[in-house]
């Protein structure tokens, strides 16, 4: 499981490169871009608060929580691959 949690980290990590790259961008972007990165934004905290507490009760943790951390991971990347294919 602890294995999972680091592939949960790396996840976390590439999505908060993308955000990053996608922010900058955001002053050119269209009004629909700017729509949806506010929400796209808040699903990514939610996910880094998700993993944290995953990380602090791992002993406990079942694979139905690692696995609904990683759909929500999932709908990130790909809100964000619709987001950089409108800049």
């Amino acid at each position: 499981m602890t294995n999972q949690l680091y592939n949960i980290d790396e996840i976390i990590k590439a999505l908060k490169q993308q955000g990053d790259e996608i922010k900058l961008q955001l002053h050119l972007a269209k009004a629909e871009v700017r729509d949806e990165w506010p929400i796209l934004e808040k699903k990514l905290e939610a996910l880094k608060s998700k993993a944290e507490t995953i990380r602090h009760e791992a002993g406990g943790a079942s694979e139905d929580i690692i696995e609904a951390t990683k759909l929500v991971a999932d709908e990130v990347k790909h809100g964000f691959e619709r987001l950089r294919k409108l800049l």
